[in-house]
This record gives C-alpha cells, structure tokens and sequence, in this order.
C-alpha cells in the first residue's frame, strides 16, 4: 500500500473568534508550546507515513512558517516528505477552494500519481491516532472510502456528519451536521480512500462536481460504492469553539489526562523556539499549571497553560487561563478564565474576568457565553481597567479604545 496522506489546513475557523483572526486555525497555539496541526503531522508520521501534503488557503503565513520544510516531523525528504499547496489562479477550474473536496480535487494533479491510496486528513483536531489499523480495516473490508467515527454526546451531534453502519460496520445513511439525531456516531474527517475512486468521485461530470466531503461525496457514495465506519476509541476532540478550544486545554491539567502528552512511544513533534528555561522568582507561587520555555514569573499561575516567553510579574494572579506565546501579565493584574493571544499585555493592577458569566457577547453571542473572555493578538489593556466575561478585546486595541471599565459582554 503507498498512502498519500492529505491534511486540509484552509479552514477559516471562524467559532474561535479572534484566536482564528489572525492565523489559520490549525496554526492556533495549543499545550503551550504545539499548534494544533503538530497532532495530525506527529500522527502521520508515528504511523509511518512520511509522504503528507497540507492544503491551505486562510491567512497561511504563520501555519507556513510553523512547518517550513517539516524538518521537525522528519518530512524534508527528497522523495516524499512535506508540501504545502495553496490555491492559485491560472487554472481553468481553478480559484479559492469551495469546499474540502473542492480543496483535493483542485490539487489531484499535483498529488502522487504513483499512491493506490489516500488519506484524508482535518488539521484543526486534537487526537493521538495510529492510522496504519485503519488502513488495514479499510483493506480487509475491500472498501472502496472508509470513515474514522467515534461517538459523541447527543447534544453536539449538530456540530457534526452524523452516521448509521450495520453490523459489518457498513455505512446505511449520512447526515452532515443535522440538528437532531437518534444516531450519535459522528464523523472524525478522517477519510480512507482507494485513489481510482478518489478520483474518479471528485472529478465527476462537468460542472457536477462535488464541493464538500461531508455534504456531497459521502452520501452520494453510500448507495453506489462500498463505504465503511472505521470505530476509533481513543481520545480526540473538535477544538472549533473558544469553549471546547478551553475544555480541551484544561483536560491537560488533570491528574490522568486522557491526552498524554509524555509517552515517549507517541512523541507530538513541533517546531520548538531557541528559549531559555523558565524563571521562576523567589515569590513565584504555582498550582497544576503547565509553563513552556522561556516564561518568567514572578505571580501566581494557577491551573493555566502558558505559551513560551510568557511574562507574569509579582503580584499578579493568572486562573484558569490560556496565554499565548510572549504576552505580559503586569504587576498586581489578575487574569481570570480568559485566553490572551500572543503579544498581549494586561496592564499593571487590571482585571480581565470579573462579574457575572451569564451575560452573553453581544456581538458574538453564539461563541463566548461561558464566562470565558479573549485579549485578541498584540492587545494592550490599561493598567487598573477591569474587564468582564465573555469579553472580545480585539487584536491591537490600545488605551485609546478602552473608555474604562468593560461590562461582561461587551467587545472592544
């Protein structure tokens, strides 16, 4: 079997709010130190498959920069190894992608020719997976698409393509994100594929051709072609929303994470920064908290995951949060169940998170109404201002954008 394994990486990721604003969601800092696309790489190649091309299209310019050559997968190979492929114009059929595959069938031609098989792969999930048992499932079934699924709680099945298989695991029916459903096996966006069939799926008729995996080709080829359900029983998660995103990091501060990120049979591989170690100051105070390199602190970090180069300085107080890479937490700030993107800087004796969390965004009322509050990329909060949740400081908003204090709810 020569697997080509395709990663789409275009998504926008709009229900991550600002953190996607900036980057392209699989470039979103997670743990401390990774991206989220170091999950599926390190997957990939811990599953011996080093021939991968990532397919972007939203704001790529730091996802590009995270992956360079894929040296740190082992992916600057000569033959093989990483591509990065973005859309282009020129092409008869070609412009932005339409869809995810959309994305694979507006670059087949620069895919290997020579791969009886393709793995299709989301950039934007969480997970430890070794592929090579669901290449040999798909092989056994002689199936011609086979589809990693998982269960999920009967309350996210409109988040999800929604599935029902038989007994031999063969896939009878197919719902992309439907609002109610009496089935809860849910797709993961991970897709097997013979290449014959890929091909001959997504080239399809004249402008007949399918846009997206979930909404045209699965269901389209339950009835003529031989589909299966691959059932994945390990840890994996959407991180789409800012409250999953916080769930899913949060789970790392477990005493048994089920996201284990120290086995040395599994290593998550990632493009590590030159940093020094972390400072901790005589009156640094630390509580279940994971700290990456090159963070000083001199406060209390409690139950927080902090980016490298972050800076906490004393007296200040860091709970239940996220903070990205260099941003700076001044003297006598608090910062309560919030993320900072990178760059960020909480003025000396601020707040961020303070007062009810049932108010909802008002301008984003679907994607923070859990209490948690954002300080977008490069964000300066004024020294003693005190933020509320479910708070959006947008990314570059300065002193001059702050009337004072800012009610829960409210963007900047």
């Amino acid at each position: 079997m020569r697997v080509q394994a395709v990663i789409l990486a275009g998504g926008e990721g709009t229900r991550l709010s600002i953190l996607s604003e900036k980057r392209a969601k699989p470039a979103v800092p997670f743990a401390g130190k990774y991206r989220i696309i170091d999950f599926v790489l390190s997957n990939a190649v811990n599953s011996d498959i080093y021939n991968v091309a990532v397919l972007t299209q939203y704001r790529p310019h730091s996802l590009n920069q995270h992956l360079g050559n894929g040296r740190p997968w082992d992916l600057d190979r000569t033959r093989g190894g990483l591509r990065l492929l973005q859309p282009y114009q020129g092409r008869r059929e070609g412009d932005w992608y339409r869809g995810t595959s959309d994305a694979v069938y507006q670059n087949l031609s620069f895919l290997d020719a020579t791969a009886d098989t393709f793995l299709i792969l989301g950039g934007d999930h969480i997970y430890k997976m070794d592929y090579r048992p669901m290449l040999a499932f798909h092989q056994q079934k002689g199936a011609d698409l086979t589809v990693g699924v998982l269960h999920v709680a009967p309350e996210e099945v409109s988040r999800f393509g929604i599935l029902s298989a038989d007994a031999d695991q063969r896939i009878t029916d197919f719902k992309e994100k439907p609002k109610q459903s009496d089935s809860t096996l849910a797709s993961m966006g991970i897709y097997v594929f013979n290449a014959d069939v890929l091909n001959q799926v997504l080239r399809g008729q004249s402008g007949s051709r399918p846009m997206d995996f979930g909404k045209d080709v699965i269901p389209a080829m339950i009835s003529s072609h031989r589909v299966y359900a691959y059932p994945f029983a390990g840890y994996w998660v959407d991180v789409g929303t800012v409250q999953s995103y916080w769930e899913a990091t949060m789970d790392l501060l477990q005493p048994s994470p089920q996201l284990d990120l120290y086995n040395p049979d599994w290593t998550i591989h990632t493009r590590s920064e030159e940093r020094p170690p972390v400072l901790m100051g005589g009156d640094a105070e630390l509580d279940r908290s994971l700290l990456s390199n090159g963070c000083v602190i001199d406060g209390r970090i409690e139950r927080s995951v902090l980016s490298p180069g972050v800076r906490v300085e004393a007296g200040a107080v860091v709970r239940d949060s996220i903070v990205f890479n260099d941003a700076v937490i001044k003297a006598g700030a608090v910062v309560d169940r919030a993320i900072l993107d990178k760059g960020a800087v909480v003025g000396a004796r601020a707040v961020v998170g303070v007062g009810p969390s049932d108010v909802v965004n008002r301008d984003f009322p679907d994607r923070l109404n859990t209490g948690i509050s954002l300080v977008g990329k490069g964000a300066v909060v004024p020294g003693g201002v005190r933020v509320g949740r479910n708070v959006v400081v947008r990314p570059d908003s300065g002193e001059a954008d702050f009337g004072g204090d800012v009610a829960s709810g409210a963007t900047v």
